[in-house]
């Protein structure tokens, strides 16, 4: 099998990025909007609902998200039934995160085409689908992280079965942000001597860090991958996380691109995700989760302040302005303990009438689509 290797070279300053594709000069992916982007949201539907959350934002999102293991099986078909028919019932997008618990051996031609035949019953329904499937494969804390040869193979073998059977799922490529990369000692992290360390030690140096590329190995190829995308959230600036701070005013922009660093951080080694992966690949790109870091009862910045810098930073403006490509920005509103942290983090950005507000005030601009922007079949 061959592996899409990255083309980033060890220092990205010393090699001029291939020529962008800008979005009028190619033709539009499935699922991509001819203009504008999504609004999307991560409900926790046991004790939320599409309809609860519009009422408190004032719009309708185009996108909700959810999860479920994969292969698919009775518990989990049932288990995304009562999902799917609220998304159907907002005429919405549902986007499906799918997760190989077992391991990626379990992603056979067999269970592919299942899968697309699932699939294709929801499309008929009038439910387009944007499948996330094993995100943050560049991480080393899922069965199917770090195994960029056997990942690339099962994206593909997906990417096929469902490209020929359901017409209205778009495929979407969405690894972990670099920092960090490669996460040593997760229990799944490429060991020393293996075939997947040395197709992860993209400079040759025999050794696995942030001046290797943490996401061209893991690359499907054009042919595979409709979308691209990364969960990106403000959990604030040191590991180990937990202190309430305020994000830079530039920081979801600079991670994306590439340009942000902390004092004690080298995060500017990353390559810049926007422009090889949207631009240079021509794809739409979608953050499937974002939100901002708060720990109810801790000391440190006030709720309100946190949250609306990153409100502004990922709905306001300056993502129309300087990353038109992004067609998804999709916020985690859930109220949940984090084991990073060992307590409960408040994501949420309606629970504050204030910051819903604010939300609400953002997202009336045009630029932002609802589910009544979403292209129907009938």
């Amino acid at each position: 099998m061959t592996v899409f290797l990255p083309w980033w070279p060890a220092s990205p300053a010393s090699s001029k990025a291939p020529e962008a594709i800008r979005a009028r000069d190619r033709s539009l992916a499935r699922l991509e909007p001819a203009s504008g982007a999504y609004f999307g949201v991560n409900l926790n539907w046991d004790v939320d609902t599409g309809a609860a959350f519009s009422q408190r934002v004032g719009k309708t999102a185009a996108v909700y998200v959810q999860f479920a293991a994969f292969p698919l099986g009775a518990d989990e078909r049932s288990y995304l039934h009562s999902f799917i028919e609220q998304v159907a019932e907002q005429r919405a997008i549902a986007l499906l995160t799918l997760e190989p618990f077992d391991g990626l051996d379990t992603v056979t031609s067999d269970s592919a085409n299942d899968l697309a035949e699932y699939l294709a019953a929801i499309n008929a329904r009038d439910v387009p689908v944007l499948l996330r499937f094993a995100h943050e494969m560049n991480g080393s804390w899922y069965p199917w992280g770090q195994r960029p040869e056997q990942y690339v193979r099962a994206f593909r073998l997906v990417a096929e079965a469902v490209h020929q059977r359901a017409s209205r799922t778009a495929m979407l490529w969405a690894p972990n942000y670099g920092s960090g990369y490669p996460y040593s000692g997760g229990q799944f992290v490429a060991l020393p001597g293996s075939g997947e360390f040395d197709l992860l030690d993209t400079n040759g140096d025999r050794i696995l860090d942030m001046r290797d590329d943490p996401y061209g190995p893991y690359y499907p190829g054009g042919a595979a991958v409709d979308w691209v995308g990364m969960s990106l959230y403000h959990w604030g600036y040191e590991y180990p996380w937990g202190d309430n701070v305020v994000p830079d005013p530039e920081k979801f922009l600079g991670q994306l691109t590439g340009n942000y660093s902390t004092p004690s951080s080298n995060e500017r080694t990353l390559p810049d995700f926007y422009r090889e992966y949207t631009e240079a690949h021509g794809k739409p790109m979608a953050i499937p989760e974002t939100a901002a870091f708060y720990r109810p009862g801790r000391a440190g910045s006030h709720e309100r302040d946190i949250k609306r810098s990153w409100i502004e930073q990922v709905f306001g403006s300056g993502v129309e302005r300087e990353l038109p490509n992004i067609k998804l920005v999709s916020w985690f509103e859930w109220n949940k303990f984090e084991p990073e942290v060992g307590a409960i983090v408040d994501w949420r950005m309606t629970a504050d009438l204030e910051l819903a507000g604010e939300a609400r005030d953002l997202l009336s601009a045009r630029y932002w689509l609802s589910a009544e922007d979403v292209v129907h079949t009938s």
